[in-house]
């Protein structure tokens, strides 16, 4: 009479070890073989031009209108709204990337700061910006 084989439920891993093994051989003697990607960047010169201090134009509480031109001193001087229109226009003939900074009081009407912004657009200033408090 015959002997009963024994049935076996277990899946043999040994020949899946052996090639692991192989392909980790070969990616070791290749990696160091490939070339990796070199990027160039584009180099930026120096830029000659010393970057423009803003003029700030004030619009107070009361309506008065005043600018301060950080260029030549940081005092505020007292204007009528044609007189700072006019010396920014001077400015920007000068140079016309001349940047302009609006600070007005926070009971200012949105409507006079509207206006200065729409007088500054027709004056073709190209950079102008609100001044606000940090909280």
């Amino acid at each position: 009479m015959g002997r009963k084989r024994k049935v076996i439920n277990q899946m043999n891993v040994v020949p899946y070890i052996d090639v692991m093994l192989v392909l980790l051989v070969i990616f070791m003697v290749t990696a160091p073989m490939l070339n990796p990607g070199v990027v160039e960047l584009p180099s930026v010169g120096k830029t000659s031009q010393v970057p423009m201090r803003p003029i700030e134009v004030i619009i107070e509480a009361n309506g008065n209108y005043s600018y301060v031109d950080r260029e030549l001193s940081s005092a505020a001087r007292i204007a009528t709204r044609e007189d700072v229109l006019g010396f920014i226009s001077s400015k920007i003939d000068k140079n016309p990337e001349q940047p302009v900074l609006i600070s007005a009081d926070k009971s200012v009407r949105y409507e006079k700061v509207m206006d200065m912004m729409d007088q500054l657009q027709s004056m073709n200033v190209r950079r102008v910006g609100l001044m606000a408090a940090p909280k």
